[in-house]
């Protein structure tokens, strides 16, 4: 069984009143077959986490366990996975195939299981025109499945794949995302994934595990996260265009922002400061709504961004592209959806319910 369980792990550089920790306490408990990505902005601990259960990064405090057992100690080689990093790491003067193979052989796996299970992988990843070949020999793509197919070969309990797109162009980022999805709902083994693009981890996950700064600032679905976010990181960081965030004094069913009074669509939870949410998509623009001094209009295709202002806070609305848009230093009026409204506490940064 592949369950990866991370309880109470914590990563220090240096030692006393001068180490610098960088993860805090980081708890998650993830399902065998389960598909988890981790994302964050750059610098936020999230393939310091990854490497710290492959083992290739000791752990200061907490407890790692693999399949029920716990790993702490355990050398990279005898934990059962198998990483794929962003750099494709291939052998250059290797075929593919003995690339594939190679982990095999240094494990010494007799070789008709190593020519099956190479074979298998190729075929899963439709890599059997180019076992001949050399990696100078094939795309950026191609290059990546080989990575790819040297982990699925391992048979490992857990997958761990660490920023593996990144070296793709946005065409290839998406097919790759494609054949990632079909090579788990294949194989079903437990997949912990590492990005800093939301797209990607939106598009993958079965679960997400947002962090910032060190810390993990929710966990769940992407429909969850996306639908309900906990903190106004997560709102501000999940979403493209990302949530609204208007700062001003809530009294009641009125709350004034940057110098306007405007009309909420229904009370706040609580009065005195709040920080309002509101995603793009859920707003209109009504005669009548609240005033929207507009700055700039973007023609996306199927749908245009109008960015503006109500007093000095910025607000953007997504609407059709084949509306009529206002034109820039126009004042319109703009309507958020009563359900979709969401309350921030802005000393906590943490979501306040009715």
């Amino acid at each position: 069984m592949g369950a990866l369980s991370i309880r109470k792990v914590f990563k220090e550089y240096g030692r006393g009143a001068t180490a610098n920790r960088v993860i805090h306490g980081v708890d998650a408990e993830i399902a065998d077959g389960e598909f988890i990505v981790i994302v964050g902005p750059s610098g936020c601990g999230k393939s310091t986490l990854l490497r710290m259960v492959a083992g290739l990064e000791e752990i200061s405090g907490g407890e790692i366990a693999i399949g029920g057992r716990v790993v702490n100690d355990v050398e990279p080689s005898e934990r059962d996975i198998a990483m794929v990093f962003q750099n494709y790491a291939l052998y250059p003067h290797m075929s593919v195939y003995d690339n594939m193979a190679y982990g095999l052989k240094i494990a010494k796996v007799p070789k008709p299981e190593i020519d099956a299970r190479v074979r298998k992988a190729a075929g899963i990843l439709e890599l059997g025109a180019l076992l001949t070949r050399k990696p100078r020999e094939l795309s950026g793509g191609q290059r990546q499945r080989v990575a790819m197919g040297r982990a699925i070969v391992r048979e490992p309990q857990v997958f761990l794949f660490d920023e593996p797109l990144s070296n793709l162009d946005a065409k290839l980022r998406a097919q790759t995302r494609i054949e990632i999805r079909k090579l788990h709902a294949e194989l079903g083994v437990t997949s912990l994934f590492v990005t800093h693009d939301q797209v990607e981890a939106m598009t993958l996950a079965q679960r997400m595990i947002v962090m910032n700064k060190g810390v993990v600032e929710q966990i769940g679905s992407p429909e969850s996260v996306y639908a309900r976010p906990e903190s106004m990181f997560v709102a501000g960081f999940i979403g493209s265009p990302p949530m609204n965030l208007l700062r001003g004094q809530a009294d009641g069913a009125r709350f004034e922002v940057a110098g306007a009074v405007i009309a909420l669509p229904q009370a706040a939870p609580r009065a005195g400061e709040l920080v309002l949410g509101v995603r793009p998509e859920h707003i209109s623009l009504e005669p009548g709504g609240w005033p929207m001094r507009v700055d700039l209009v973007e023609m996306l295709g199927a749908e245009r961004l109008v960015h503006g202002r109500i007093g000095d806070s910025g607000l953007t609305v997504r609407i059709d592209g084949t509306a009529v848009p206002p034109s820039a230093g126009q004042t319109v009026g703009v309507v958020a959806a009563p359900a979709q409204v969401h309350w921030f506490d802005p000393k906590t940064t943490r979501r306040v319910d009715a």
